[in-house]
């Protein structure tokens, strides 16, 4: 790769990943060219063209910026564009090299004090929450989020304090995250996913357990308590556990739900911060909570910073994304797309909205996730009261003969179900019963929360 002084201009393939737009924003930050294609133009690509970076949506080689040099240009990709695409391989055939996004992303955070955030769910709110702690402290740091923090408007925080800390979220899709060399780490879950890449469920144990091993020497790992990780490793770094259900090394006591919100006592290896309040709603971001505070405290945030940063923190859009709370209706959107995740934000709202009846709209995500999980998608779409499927998601994926949101369909017991398509679902929500409606997926099903709050908002005109 080019040694980063070098670089004049750097050129995105797929710059609208949230992943890729992230960087892309970083090195233009630095005063670098950056301009990129993507498939679909998004909220997020015209924020980028806002910003100076040029996008273009046509998969045509006559339009790559026409000083493109292999002397001082940087290519970057996404695993997601298909060996087909036209510009991919132009630029091959030109004498370019083609990085991936997580090579580049581990070039520049391997040289900082890089704290990672791992795991098949709850990364992206552990990582922004962890941020936010660190830029409320005195610490300071940058990040590259898997999400759009709500606190700051944007999914990269470049310091401004010469901050040595760096926060990233290591993405396991693709074994990206072993690209990364952190002094400080978490995982919080290992869920079999992305079995596609993977093949099975140990195989993905076994990257995290690679992934642990890139933690530098005299590090920490913060593990979800019950996590098969193993100790084979821990002469290298400190291991410490994290729980909200058990004793750990650090562990939330006394949880109350108070007016939606939690409030509880941290239990850590040398103190306790007791009555500490999370303005965010979920058990599930309570759970969120230790493992950031973890592992700010191991970077050395403070108590007061901690309490702060807690009693602010506004979230992740598309995670418990609350677009509407009136008396009839409250509408969340969240980006849940594997059923651990579909069962944890579900009894999440159960556990705040009780007795009220609870409408899941839900998006699957990739067909081979479909297949590998339709059973176990019913099972958590099942403790809903009201179910909405829609039609899967096919992100980077062609069909495969035999899968659609009918696996699903099919096995969920609730005779209160429907499938539909995306353009019928709007008309669908004007028959909703009162109650709390949840939108999930990690499709382009937020492109219709708009389009149903409207139909909410008409509930007293009836």
């Amino acid at each position: 790769m080019l040694k980063f002084t070098d670089i004049k201009q750097v050129y995105f393939l797929g710059i609208g990943g949230i992943g890729m737009s992230a960087l892309a924003r970083y090195f233009a930050s630095q005063g670098i060219t950056v301009s990129g294609y993507d498939r679909t133009a998004t909220e997020l690509t015209a924020q980028l063209e806002t910003e100076g970076i040029v996008v273009h949506y046509d998969d045509n080689p006559s339009l790559l910026p026409a000083n493109l040099d292999v002397s001082n240009s940087l290519i970057v990709y996404t695993p997601a564009v298909p060996v087909t695409h036209a510009e991919l391989n132009a630029l091959i055939d030109r004498g370019f090299s083609i990085h991936k996004r997580a090579e580049v992303l581990g070039i520049i955070c391997n040289s900082r004090r890089t704290i990672a955030v791992a795991g098949t769910h709850g990364k992206t709110s552990v990582s922004t929450m962890t941020a936010h702690i660190l830029k409320t402290s005195t610490l300071g740091c940058s990040a590259f989020l898997g999400g759009i923090s709500k606190n700051y408007q944007t999914n990269l925080l470049l310091d401004s304090t010469s901050s040595e800390w760096i926060v990233a979220e290591a993405d396991e899709f693709d074994r990206s995250f072993l690209h990364l060399l952190p002094e400080l780490a978490v995982i919080t879950s290992m869920d079999a996913d992305h079995l596609d890449i993977y093949g099975s469920h140990e195989k993905v144990i076994e990257s995290f357990r690679l992934f642990a091993g890139n933690i530098k020497e005299g590090g920490s790992l913060v593990l979800k308590k019950g996590l098969p990780i193993g100790h084979d490793l821990s002469s290298k770094y400190k291991l410490y556990s994290y729980s909200i259900t058990e004793t750990a090394d650090f562990c939330a006591e006394n949880i109350e739900l108070k007016d939606g919100y939690y409030q509880f006592d941290l239990k850590t290896p040398e103190f306790r911060i007791e009555k500490l309040v999370l303005n965010y709603p979920g058990l599930l971001n309570v759970e969120n909570s230790v493992a950031a505070v973890a592992l700010a405290i191991l970077a050395g945030a403070s108590t007061e910073a901690i309490r702060e940063a807690l009693a602010t923190y506004s979230g992740v859009k598309r995670r418990f994304d609350i677009h509407l709370n009136n008396e009839s209706f409250v509408l969340i959107d969240d980006y849940a797309h594997h059923p651990a995740e579909l069962r944890a934000t579900i009894q999440s709202v159960r556990d705040i909205y009780r007795h009220r009846t609870l409408t899941g709209v839900f998006q699957p995500h990739l067909y081979s996730r479909t297949k590998d999980f339709a059973t176990d998608f019913a099972a958590s779409l099942d403790l809903l009261d009201q179910i909405v499927l829609l039609n899967i998601y096919p992100a980077r994926e062609l069909p495969i003969e035999g899968v659609s949101s009918e696996l699903i369909f099919n096995q969920i017991k609730n005779k209160n179900k429907i499938i539909c398509t995306r353009a019928e679902l709007p008309a669908l929500a004007r028959a909703f019963k009162p109650g709390i409606v949840i939108m999930m997926g990690a499709g382009d099903i937020d492109n219709l929360v708009e389009p149903v709050k409207e139909q909410l908002l008409k509930y007293e005109d009836r």
